[in-house]
């Protein structure tokens, strides 16, 4: 008999089957009645869901046949029976659970922050950290090597020729106290006496007898002033399109522009309009890795303008839309300041409001003063490129630090000869010796192990642990500006990247971009022409110091221009390195 159930038959091989003994039949309990279970009115309590959302796209909500299933399926006058209440349970956890995913998908009130996970949120809070740790460390850097030094600014003055800019940067060394009273009123003297008596304050930047006499800017002019806040280099482009390699070289070396415009009836509309430098100037800047854009509308003495509200508005409505298309956002990256170079006025105060009742903005050295700091890479490896050299008792080089610090007595080397140097001292911008500098600093270096006729501007001092890499070959992304032809495959023009000036000739053009869609193509463009996007193979006559755009934009980003206009604004995306090795191998096979 069968241990598992006393009552059932018994099997025995060999024998028939023998029903249970009637003793354990009588003796066995009569069954329990079933059990009456209350009638259902309410859907039971859900059990509680965990909804995780990893990045992917948010579920549909779910139809509103299935909200309604529930109370469909439950009415207090349907009794129901055995079958329908064992399918009732069964059924309205589901409905129960499809209502409480409706709840979770519904949107949070705005008041509280939604704590559902996100890949995107992750990412931003542990880059948000990551930044403020960086920030923390760099900043205890900076203290620890410089003591607590005022942050420093490098602004470069462009914009269309008379627009006032050297006038502007004479104007604001007097007014902070860089040009002393004395010197300001020997030049006023010099200025009158050569009949150029309105000419004197841009005579603290245009310093050449050749640039006081015509009035025009040819090379880059430097200066510094300090206020309480932060300290400033000036570098005064000149303004005529005969010199625009020379504001290309001035503006790499930027952290912000100041585009001085002018309100006179008629100036305003000679630059802006087509031939005018002040749209082409605005192109550069940007290409030349300044990001962020302070339009200065100068001259609102004038009896044409007289502070007119109307003028204001009519050159900034007009100005917007171009900033915008070459790359600025004018929400965050620009700023209109009306002022009054000549006279001073909205330069260091606010102006009256006698004089402009309409104005309630800050003044312009107020607005630099507050302005957010730029990023300094001061952990990265030391990248400056040379501007400039000279012979002074040794060899003198000239540049921005773009990335890293340096310090007296550091072995470096000098890119692309890979000449091994050592710095013999450091110059900040008032001449001062200093013991060191760092990223953004505009200083002046004398070393020792190269002559100064081995150098050219455009070389850059590096890392000897990482350094720049030197290349002929390099893959770009270009956007055609302006050509009056086609642009082939062969086409020659002139590179401006950082500091250098370079001949190139686009080798191969590989892939265009479509308008639509954005996509790169996969066969080869036979040509390009004004207003498309291609991808090149660009090669130069000899090694140049380049970098990748996405690793440092300041030194990938480049222009190229012919005759006299820009053609294109590219960005490096690849460096084909190894190609003089290979020549090299075979000229001396060939031997």
């Amino acid at each position: 008999m069968s241990k598992l159930n006393a009552g059932a038959f018994e099997f025995v091989p060999g024998k028939s089957f023998a029903f249970p003994p009637q003793s354990f039949q009588q003796s066995q309990a009569p069954l329990p009645p079933p059990i009456e279970r209350p009638e259902q009115t309410e859907a039971p309590h859900p059990p509680p869901t965990i909804s995780l959302s990893i990045g992917g796209s948010k579920p549909s909500a779910p139809t509103p046949v299935v909200q309604s299933n529930p109370a469909a399926a439950i009415t207090p006058s349907n009794a129901p029976t055995s079958s329908t209440a064992s399918s009732q349970t069964k059924s309205t956890p589901v409905a129960a659970k499809t209502s409480v995913k409706v709840k979770s998908d519904s949107p949070a009130p705005p008041t509280a922050p939604s704590k559902t996970f996100s890949l995107e949120k992750s990412k931003t809070d542990t880059n948000a950290i990551a930044k403020e740790v960086q920030a923390a460390a760099d900043k205890a850097v900076l203290d620890d090597l410089f003591g607590n030094v005022k942050e420093h600014l490098n602004i470069v003055f462009i914009g269309h020729v008379d627009a006032g800019k050297s006038t502007l940067g004479g104007n604001l060394l007097f007014i902070t106290g860089a040009v002393d009273k004395r010197t300001m009123e020997k030049y006023e003297k010099e200025a009158k006496e050569a009949g150029r008596e309105t000419w004197y304050l841009s005579w603290a930047l245009d310093s050449t007898p050749q640039e006081r006499l015509k009035g025009k800017t040819v090379e880059v002019g430097r200066a510094y002033f300090e206020t309480s806040i932060r300290r400033y280099t000036i570098l005064d482009a000149p303004g005529h399109k005969t010199f625009v390699p020379s504001m290309i070289s001035g503006a790499a070396q930027a952290d912000i522009a100041i585009l001085v415009i002018s309100a006179r009836k008629g100036e305003f509309e000679t630059g802006f309009e087509r031939g005018g430098q002040t749209r082409e100037h605005i192109m550069l800047v940007k290409t030349a890795g300044v990001s962020k854009l302070v339009i200065v509308i100068n001259k609102m003495d004038d009896p044409t303008v007289l502070w007119d509200k109307g003028r204001y508005d009519e050159i900034k409505d007009k100005l917007t839309p171009f900033v915008r298309a070459a790359g600025f956002n004018p929400k965050t990256d620009v700023t209109f300041i009306p002022v009054s170079a000549y006279t001073g006025l909205n330069l260091k105060d606010r102006v009256p409001k006698t004089t402009c009742p309409w104005w309630d903005g800050p003044s312009f050295l107020e607005h630099m003063d507050h302005m957010p700091m730029v990023d300094r890479k001061i952990n990265a490896p030391l990248m400056m490129p040379v501007s400039e050299k000279y012979k002074d008792m040794g060899t003198i080089i000239v540049g921005k630090i773009e990335s890293g610090h340096m310090r007296k007595d550091d072995r470096l080397v000098l890119m692309p000869n890979k000449d091994q140097v050592e710095i013999a001292a450091i110059y900040n911008e008032i001449e001062d010796e200093v013991p060191d500098a760092f990223c953004g600093d505009n200083v002046r270096i004398r070393i020792r192990g190269v002559d100064d006729e081995d150098i050219n501007p455009g070389f850059v001092l590096t890392s000897p642990l990482k350094p720049i890499h030197a290349v002929r070959q390099f893959e770009a992304q270009l956007a055609i500006l302006e050509h009056k032809s086609i642009i082939c495959a062969g086409y020659s023009a002139v590179m401006h990247v950082h500091t250098l000036a370079e001949e190139v000739t686009l080798v191969s053009l590989l892939h265009y971009f479509d308008k639509a869609t954005g996509r790169k193509s996969k066969k080869p463009p036979q040509y390009a022409k004004k207003g498309q996007k291609i991808v090149a193979l660009i090669e130069t006559t000899a090694a140049v110091c380049v970098e990748r755009f996405t690793d440092y934009p300041q030194l990938g980003r480049f222009t190229l221009r012919d005759e006299g206009r820009t053609v294109a604004i590219g960005k490096i995306t690849k460096l084909v390195e190894g190609t003089e090795e290979i020549t090299d191998g075979v000229a001396n096979l060939a031997t």
